[in-house]
């Protein structure tokens, strides 16, 4: 039996007992929503991976095109302290 969700707290304490097997770190999910929704995004993306220095990567990345002009975005996890820390718009 499920138990029923009700606020973004209990949402996020479920994902973080989550064995990461259980999760699908795949985007495909997120592409088909997009699809579905006719979402476009005609912007560049980067994408950072691997085990260690991605946050370091990501300032860095993130300083030099902000340094060049560009607007950025920047979607890291998991969090340190709040959830919030995922999301930067233009640092």
């Amino acid at each position: 039996m499920h138990k029923k969700i009700h606020t973004l707290e209990g949402w996020l304490a479920h994902c973080e007992r989550l064995h990461p097997h259980n999760i699908d770190m795949g985007l495909e999910r997120v592409s088909e929503v997009a699809h579905r929704m006719g979402l476009r995004f005609e912007c560049p993306v980067i994408t950072v991976a691997g085990t260690n220095g991605k946050g370091s990567t990501c300032a860095m990345i993130e300083a030099v095109a902000q340094e060049a002009g560009y607007r950025t975005g920047v979607y890291a996890s998991p969090h340190l302290v709040h959830f919030e820390e995922r999301c930067r718009i233009a640092g």
